[in-house]
């Protein structure tokens, strides 16, 4: 935001999205208090009378700046003044006029919204091209460790890995219990807050709930159908499966065109609620060039909010996920609780996500790379292991069959660093640095 700020000195606005709840308009009115003389900021999801009569006269920016400092009680300095349209898609008409605000430019402009990009929020609008775009996700790990007063533990990581150097094992268990407890919390900063302020994973589980309730409210709104809010429920159960793809047939049954179900999928995507992971069919430098779209994987944004969803018609009480990441006994079967960690934090790191898998030549058995990474002109593979990490065959094969194109290969998993021959095995909470 200072880069933008600095760099752009308003000849574009800002345009922040992300999911509901990520804090979006807690860190740009923050933002705004910080590094502006005055700001004003819009909430479209519950403005007044007066904020929509005066939308009307947006295009006379003179009467529009003017009601604006009467309705909030704010005076406007001249390119020292910020105005947030926080949930912006819920106005279509301040979206368009963005243009020839930005081309006035006697002040700073901030957009933050979510769905932005669902047909009915652009519908008769020309979305204006000057806009300089981020995506906000939710608290990753360094974050988590602020939040709870500590700066100190994910600079010593930083260095460990960067001198792959181990950590000991005492050490290592205890950093591992730290981060299982992110797992369990998550990164969405209202579970964070209650956690801090109650120390009590009961209270977590409710505050998360909400949320994912919440998401389902949205869904309806743009899919009174339900069928968005099934493809979102049913990620847990997926990945339970250790398929190869996400099978939205086996949800919706077979009865959706492609057009309906690329119009599903979409609203999900744009909800940022979820990540995708799309197959590579010929693993290369250049992955998205050799993607297949109609076959992926999806993971939930935030771990916090996946571990409940994934025993949602429970009571925490009941929620194995809990007590054995509490206990570090998470069976192998209920390893896709790092896999969706390692995807959020590879998201939250600016990683595009994409896996492989091939047939064998002598039997039925699938092949599979959790995540390919593309760095330079070389591939990075990783391998996540809840458990026993001594046996990883499609690893092995992989890089052998694909070995001019390989650069650093890594093992994520659930111990400390060590190398084991050219294979770099990193605890989970590393993932960050690769």
């Amino acid at each position: 935001m200072l880069e933008w700020k600095q760099t752009k000195d308003g000849s574009t606005a800002l345009l922040i999205k992300g999911a509901r709840r990520i804090g979006k308009s807690t860190i740009v009115e923050e933002f705004a208090k910080n590094e502006y003389k005055s700001y004003i900021l819009i909430d479209f999801a519950d403005a007044t009378t007066a904020l929509w009569e005066a939308v009307k006269n947006i295009s006379d920016r003179d009467i529009f700046f003017i009601q604006l400092q009467f309705i909030y009680g704010v005076k406007l300095y001249e390119r020292q003044s910020v105005i947030i349209f926080d949930e912006v898609q819920k106005c279509p008409q301040a979206r368009e006029a963005i243009k020839y605000l930005v081309k006035d430019h006697r002040y700073d402009y901030i957009e933050t919204g979510s769905l932005l990009s669902i047909r009915k929020n652009t519908q008769n609008i020309v979305i204006p091209s000057e806009e300089t775009r981020i995506t906000m996700f939710p608290m990753d790990y360094e974050e988590f460790r602020w939040a709870i007063g500590d700066k100190v533990t994910i600079d010593i990581l930083k260095e460990s890995f960067q001198k792959r150097r181990s950590l000991g094992d005492e050490v290592t268990r205890k950093l591992l219990r730290d981060f299982r407890l992110y797992m369990l919390v998550g990164g969405m900063p209202q579970a964070v807050a209650t956690f801090i302020d109650s120390n009590n994973l009961s209270d977590v589980d409710t505050t998360k709930r909400e949320i994912i309730e919440l998401y389902l409210d949205d869904f309806l709104k743009i899919d009174p159908s339900g069928k968005i809010s099934k493809l979102f429920s049913s990620i847990p159960a997926q990945l339970s499966k250790n398929i190869s793809r996400y099978q939205p047939s086996s949800i919706l049954g077979r009865s959706e065109t492609n057009a309906v179900m690329d119009e599903l999928l979409r609203g999900l995507e744009e909800s940022l609620t979820v990540n995708f992971a799309h197959h590579a069919n010929n693993p290369c430098v250049g992955l998205p060039m050799h993607s297949d779209y109609d076959k992926y994987k999806l993971y939930i944004a935030d771990t916090g909010l996946f571990v409940t969803l994934a025993f949602w018609d429970k009571d925490i009480t009941e929620n194995i996920i809990y007590s054995k990441l509490l206990s570090d006994k998470l069976s192998a079967d209920l390893g896709y609780v790092y896999e969706n960690v390692v995807a959020q934090m590879l998201v939250s790191s600016g990683n595009k996500l994409f896996y492989h898998t091939w047939g064998s030549e002598t039997s039925n058995h699938l092949y599979e790379i959790d995540f390919l990474l593309s760095r330079g002109s070389k591939l990075y593979p990783l391998e996540v292991k809840s458990s026993g990490y001594k046996a990883h065959k499609s690893f092995d094969t992989f890089c052998e069959k694909y070995s001019e194109h390989i650069g650093s290969k890594y093992i994520i998993y659930t111990k400390d660093l060590r190398r084991d021959e050219d294979i770099l095995l990193i605890p989970v909470m590393m993932t960050m640095f690769v």
